[in-house]
Order: structure tokens, then sequence, then C-alpha cells
């Protein structure tokens, strides 16, 4: 973005696709939260083409003929933020917002992106990765434990099996017996959530779910879910989570807005009771959605975030194959001297 000398902001890209619904059980999600961004485009002074996607490709190649500046993805769960329609864009070579195709693979795959969170040193909840038919003989861990689907967002499918719980396993999800799931160690206390722009942790929100847990319900259809911005915890808690935010959002390669998930059992020392849950490299955008509020507080408007993620919007792959050529040209030529002396 520019300013001329009269104050007005000039936008470098004018054009933007505007991609809701998908095909996921989040599409209604995707278009409600929509109708936010696209005001807010509208406001920004972008011209918007909205595109209802389904899971006819060629139709949403048809639409997005001719190439619009930048795709903003608002799609969420599968499809929509698990690289695959990323992976079009890159095909396309149009501009999206938020991360490209590894990260968003990476982010959507649960124990993945936990394996990646240790290996930053953030810690994690136990847990063993198998099939639906697996857990029916027997499950891997005591209760309490939760369960939820790999590869799912908004937490689609979630279960928590508490001690004494006679269910049977089958009726925990509305899964194939092969399905693959996570059965995850249950970690009481505290949910908090980070936001990370460009890299820089926004702030730590506590939500405080009155139907116990923080599930799709109580995402999107509980009105009495309180949002605490910013969460009434010790200094150093808070400082923990903004750290281990920024951490897991750089390992995984993010880009744009992305959310991290954490528990804190508060019955434990400083920061040894905080746990990554998941990363969400697509969270829900309305100015009162848990990540844009985090940015708001700190200053922005919803109208300048939207703009944000679209001036900044990127081929990912393209990009990143020309820092790996420059770095391995840079590399070379470093040699080249000490060759020389060898001659």
């Amino acid at each position: 973005m520019t300013q001329d000398n009269s104050g007005t902001v000039q936008r470098n890209r004018q054009n933007v696709a505007l991609l809701v619904g998908g095909w996921s059980v989040e599409r209604q999600v995707s278009l409600d939260k929509g109708k936010a961004v696209y005001q807010a485009l509208k406001d920004g002074g972008y011209n918007v083409n909205l595109i209802d996607v389904t899971k006819d490709i060629p139709s949403l190649i048809a639409a997005l003929t001719p190439r619009p500046d930048v795709v903003f993805n608002n799609l969420y769960g599968r499809g929509g933020e698990d690289g695959e329609i990323q992976a079009l864009l890159e095909m396309l070579e149009i501009p999206y917002t938020h991360s490209g195709v590894l990260a968003s693979a990476v982010g959507m795959d649960k124990p993945l992106s936990k394996k990646v969170a240790s290996s930053v040193g953030v810690p994690v909840a136990q847990s063993v990765e198998l099939s639906v038919s697996d857990l029916l003989e027997k499950a891997p861990l005591d209760p309490p434990y939760v369960v939820k689907p790999t590869n799912e967002g908004s937490s689609v499918g979630v279960r928590i099996v508490l001690e004494r719980d006679n269910r049977p396993a089958s009726e925990l999800g509305e899964w194939g017996s092969d399905t693959q799931i996570m059965v995850e160690r249950y970690i009481p206390g505290r949910e908090l959530t980070v936001a990370v722009l460009d890299g820089k942790a926004q702030a730590v929100t506590e939500i405080v779910s009155k139907a116990g847990f923080f599930d799709y319900d109580a995402k999107y259809k509980d009105d009495r879910t309180e949002y605490v911005l910013p969460a009434k915890i010790e200094e150093n808690i808070y400082k923990t989570c903004l750290d281990y935010a920024e951490r897991v959002y750089n390992a995984v390669g993010c880009s744009g807005l992305a959310r991290c998930d954490f528990r804190y059992d508060d019955s434990q020392e400083g920061p040894d009771g905080l746990c990554f849950l998941e990363i969400n490299t697509q969270p829900g955008l309305t100015a009162e959605s848990i990540g844009p509020s985090q940015v708001v507080y700190n200053g922005m408007g919803f109208v300048e975030l939207c703009s944000h993620l679209v001036e900044t919007a990127r081929c990912h792959d393209q990009k990143d194959q020309d820092q790996q050529c420059h770095g391995q040209k840079d590399s070379l030529n470093a040699k080249q001297p000490l060759a020389a002396e060898k001659a």
C-alpha cells in the first residue's frame, strides 16, 4: 500500500477474489464469516469477486479467469486449509492469503504439527495415533483422554472420555472404522489461545466455555462462551504463551495470520503446566473472532487487517524456490575462493 500527497491510500492490488464455502463440514462457517471479510475488503477500496467454492474445480478455475490480483482464502477445513486449494493457486500462479501448501498441510495434521512443536522445545500432550477399529478394541490411554480426528479443524468431532465414562468408543465419533484418529492425554485447567501475525504473537485470550469444553458448538452456537482478552494469568505464563506460539508458527512455516491453542494446568508450577494443542493456519475472520480481535486489541482495525493480508499475499512455492536457489548460488560463490586457493 502507498499513500499520495493528499493522504489517500493507494492500493497496490485492486481485484480480489474472495473464496467462501468449500465442501468441508465447516462450509457454513466460511459462508457466514465471509460476509464480514467481503464488507471489510469493500470498505478497504478493493474490487471483490465473491466465489462460492465447491468440488467443481474447473468451475473455480473459470471463476478465477481472468486472473485476479489476489485470492483471499476464506475457506476452512479439508480442501480449504490443508494445502489443496493452496496447491491449485500455486499452479495458477495467483498470490493468496495465509500460509502456503506445506505449512497448511502440516498445520492441518494434528500429530505432525505436534511433532514440529516438540522439535522446537514446545511441550505437547502425550498422544497416540490409531484407527477407530483399534480404539474399539482397546483404548491406548487410561481416561481422561481426548479423541479427535487427525485432520479436521474447529474442534470438529472432538470428544472427551472422562474417568468412569461407560459410553462405548463407537459413540464418540461418526467416523469409519479405518479412520485415523488421535487419542490425547486430557490436560485439565484453562484454555488459552494466541494469534500470530507475520511471525509476531499478538496477545493471549482465555476461552471460558460454559459447556465445559471448547468444541464446535461452543465456538459457533453457544453465545455463553466468554473470551477474556488479555487473559488474566501470571506474566511469565503470558510471555511463555507468546514465545511458544511464535516458535510453532515459524517452525511450521506459516504466513499471514494463524492461531495457536494451548491448555494450561494451573495446578502446576509456572509454565510447567502449559501445553500446546494445535495450530490453526486460517483462523476465523470477523472483527470479533479470536485471532483478529487480538490484532484489533493491538491497534490495527479489521479493515486494515484484511487489507494487510491482501497486500502481503503471495505465491509461496516460487518465492521459497527462489530463496533456495539464491542460497545455493551464494554457497557456491563462497566456496570458489577456497577452491582457487587449493589450486
